[in-house]
């Protein structure tokens, strides 16, 4: 993977640990040479995955709608910060130039990047891995309703694996090369069609 986009709150999160691991996730993705794109807000965790890597050598580009930036939510130190109209337009582009996909604990936002990227995997229009990094076990409660939803029959096995799970970083990027490997060859990426004429 060359690039990967993160997907995490704009909070901090009650317990420290949350922003130690984001930086933690920043730090070893510039190490390993790997761009990340992200919200390019500068509070929470968002902040301190941009921090982790620029401070540690890394790159990364920050995709924010205007309203957004208008409010001096945006970081601004990136290695790029590219402005968007909508929402829907700063998804599409953030995942239109990545390799794959990371979510840490955030809240609605970071819920609805996580389940349009899946539902986007499922359909085969992105083709990259997905990962969660389970941070403290946050996402326990969230796993069981997947595992759920596969018992009712409203969602396949295969498509259950889809999301790459794991509570430690380096095992989570070695999971998501490896999906990678497996997986390359599926349809292009192609978001015109989602994002034409999409407005807030």
């Amino acid at each position: 993977m060359k690039s990967v986009v993160v997907y995490c709150g704009s909070n901090p999160g009650a317990n420290p640990v949350y922003q130690e691991q984001a930086y933690l996730l920043g730090r070893e993705l510039a190490g390993k040479g790997i761009h990340v794109i992200y919200g390019g807000g500068k509070v929470g965790l968002m902040g301190r995955v941009a921090d982790g890597a620029l401070e540690n050598g890394g790159t990364v580009t920050g995709i924010i709608p205007n309203f957004l930036a208008k409010l001096e939510v945006a970081h601004q130190t990136l290695t790029e910060l590219q402005l968007v109209d909508t929402m829907h337009e700063r998804k599409a582009q953030m995942v239109s130039i990545s390799d794959g996909v990371i979510a840490l604990p955030g809240g609605y936002g970071t819920f609805d990047e996580l389940f349009e990227i899946l539902a986007w995997v499922q359909l085969r229009i992105y083709d990259g891995p997905v990962g969660l990094l389970n941070i403290n076990g946050f996402y326990d409660l969230l796993l069981l309703q997947l595992d759920k939803m596969v018992e009712e029959g409203f969602l396949r096995p295969e498509n259950r694996q889809l999301l790459l799970v794991d509570q430690e970083v380096n095992s989570l990027l070695l999971r998501m090369e490896e999906f990678r490997g497996k997986h390359q060859g599926n349809k292009p990426l192609d978001l015109s069609l989602y994002v034409e004429n999409k407005k807030d």
